[in-house]
């Protein structure tokens, strides 16, 4: 009988942990923000014309994300591209473009509170900004000309469930 105990009781704990959320900007919660941007309308087709044009004429653009208290080596990226009208997301996960073209790209960081406030909704790109909460390198006129869809993604960390530990390095 008591072995019965222990082995449910492990059980228990390991279906529990099989469905824990991934770590908030890990590679695998940066893959269901892929997946999140291209159910999004306000994403795909908000940023189908001149935003996702401007990509340096290599067919992409790439964006960078991490937590600041978790540290810039644990970025992760999404690349977006042109594809049937609309900014589709085809990669996220580990970074693979380390060299950003900041005329075209972005690199966003900002607390876990902060994100947590940005994904409920509490307010958007524009207080963000100004007031430091997020801070991104990119072109930021074009981010300002985009700001619909721009909290639309800010919002992507509400949507996706992530546990608050730092992705491992």
């Amino acid at each position: 009988m008591k072995h019965a105990s222990i082995a449910l009781a492990t059980l228990a704990f390991l279906a529990t942990t099989a469905h824990a959320a991934p770590a908030m900007m890990s590679v695998e919660w940066t893959a269901q923000a892929c997946d999140a941007w291209n159910k999004d309308s306000d994403l795909t087709t908000g940023l189908a014309d001149k935003w996702i044009k401007n990509d340096a004429n290599r067919g992409y653009k790439i964006i960078h994300l991490y937590r600041t208290e978790c540290g810039e080596t644990t970025q992760t990226e999404m690349k977006i591209v042109p594809k049937d009208g609309k900014a589709q997301c085809v990669y996220g996960g580990a970074v693979q473009n380390a060299k950003m073209d900041y005329a075209v790209d972005y690199t966003m960081h900002a607390t876990t509170a902060r994100w947590d406030e940005m994904g409920a909704g509490e307010y958007g790109p524009m207080k963000a900004m100004m007031f430091g909460r997020l801070k991104f390198s990119g072109p930021k006129v074009e981010a300002m000309t985009v700001m619909g869809p721009f909290e639309a993604f800010l919002r992507l960390p509400g949507k996706i469930p992530g546990d608050k530990a730092c992705p491992a390095k």
